[in-house]
């Protein structure tokens, strides 16, 4: 009897889990991470979610906010010096995460301005490059963007047609890049081309860092999309465009350059997409316990709840992946590998999540009322961009096999 009745004092005192923290994954942050996240959430609260859906609709980013997320810290938050914040990748992850919760959008201008562009810059520029640009980009001051994908040339970057030329103590670029987050709004481009060699043969592949204004360089938006609205895709055209060999990145050659900010990138994502995911599942969670059908909420319908239940179960699952990713990060032990294994994982049940979400509200899921179609399609871009998941599936099968599928 003692026993049974400890045991039921025990469990009346731990308390019911929350339906928006199921696993009380919250208490696993420290003080920092929290403030981080919580400033965030405010500023997306706040400045993002009472206007997205009129940016989502009119295909505008309101580049104004460039300022705004710059003076929370926000832009390359991650780096070092240069004005940069120097927080934990813990921490950016948060921040990822609540911007992705307003729209992608968001935190792909932000990934894009300090994961790309930022992160080129920081990793494998000369000082030069750092002091002129890394603390005006911090600020908010300097938008920068990040030429790797052709049109023809996505997964395969090696194919890439984009030239560098050298002409006496210059380099002349000529090619296009497309599908680039900022394109039109950037006041600096990280270009990455292809070095003819001395003898005619193909060289190697080198970045270079590319102002507004320079001549022979223009950009293009790409217009129409349904996806990613509240965010400028762009094609970067380089037409005979002159720059002095101090434009090349000295620090790296190869696509070892490229890749490894497309790594940094893809962190943020494993955070992001989850943001995503929670605004569907919350939307959902609240709609089904306030739409009534048959004489009751369709909370109480176990179809529904299946649906809400395993929305639960994989945003749980995916942020203690991410934030196990991101201690390892922070303890220098994570491999791209395992950016990937959050990258793959994380935005695919996301995406499912956004379209089961979709079903529950039912007509009203398809309106710019609700953030679940804005989301839904949103993700279809993530998706694809900053390696397909058949890209990722192919990086995690090399992992484990020791066999490279990608030729």
């Amino acid at each position: 009897m003692s026993t049974t009745a400890s045991s039921d004092s025990h469990r009346a005192s731990v308390p019911a889990p929350s339906a928006h923290d199921f696993l009380g994954i919250d208490a696993l942050l420290n003080d920092d991470e929290r403030l981080i996240r919580d400033t965030v959430r405010k500023f997306v609260r706040d400045r993002v979610l009472p206007n997205i859906a009129q940016w989502f609709e009119d295909h505008t980013f309101p580049q104004a906010m460039a300022k705004e997320l710059g003076d929370l810290g926000l832009l390359g938050m991650h780096l070092q010096g240069y004005g940069c914040a120097g927080t934990s990748a813990v921490a950016y992850g948060l921040a990822c995460l609540e911007l992705e919760a307003g729209d992608s959008g968001f935190r792909s201008f932000v990934s894009v301005q300090g994961s790309l562009a930022m992160y080129a810059i920081w990793a494998h520029g000369s000082e030069e490059h750092k002091q002129t640009w890394l603390p005006r980009m911090a600020a908010g001051d300097a938008i920068g963007c990040f030429g790797l994908t052709e049109w023809d040339f996505g997964s395969d970057p090696g194919g890439m047609r984009t030239t560098a030329r050298r002409d006496g103590s210059d380099y002349v670029l000529n090619g296009s890049k497309a599908w680039i987050t900022n394109g039109g709004i950037a006041d600096v481009a990280i270009v990455w081309a292809r070095v003819d060699a001395d003898n005619g043969a193909s060289g190697t592949i080198r970045g270079f860092v590319v102002p507004k204004g320079t001549k022979g360089f223009s950009t293009r938006n790409i217009e129409k999309k349904l996806s990613l609205r509240a965010s400028i895709t762009s094609e970067l055209i380089l037409e005979d465009c002159r720059l002095p060999a101090e434009a090349m990145l000295p620090n790296v050659s190869g696509l070892r350059g490229p890749l490894s900010c497309l790594n940094e990138a893809r962190y943020g994502i494993v955070w992001g997409a989850l943001g995503a995911a929670r605004a569907c599942y919350e939307s959902a969670l609240q709609y089904a316990q306030t739409r009534v059908q048959f004489g009751k909420p369709i909370a109480g319908f176990q179809l529904t709840q299946e649906k809400l239940v395993n929305m639960m179960l994989e945003i749980n699952k995916g942020l203690l992946t991410a934030l196990h990713i991101g201690r390892l990060k922070d303890q220098g032990r994570a491999h791209t590998a395992h950016v990937s294994f959050g990258k793959l994982n994380n935005v695919r049940e996301s995406l499912a999540i956004c379209r089961e979400a979709r079903t529950i509200l039912g007509a009203s899921g398809i309106t710019l009322e609700y953030p679940v179609i804005r989301h839904m399609n949103n993700l279809e871009s993530v998706l694809t961009y900053e390696g397909t998941s058949e890209v990722h599936t192919l990086i995690l099968g090399q992992a484990i096999t020791g066999e490279n599928a990608f030729s």
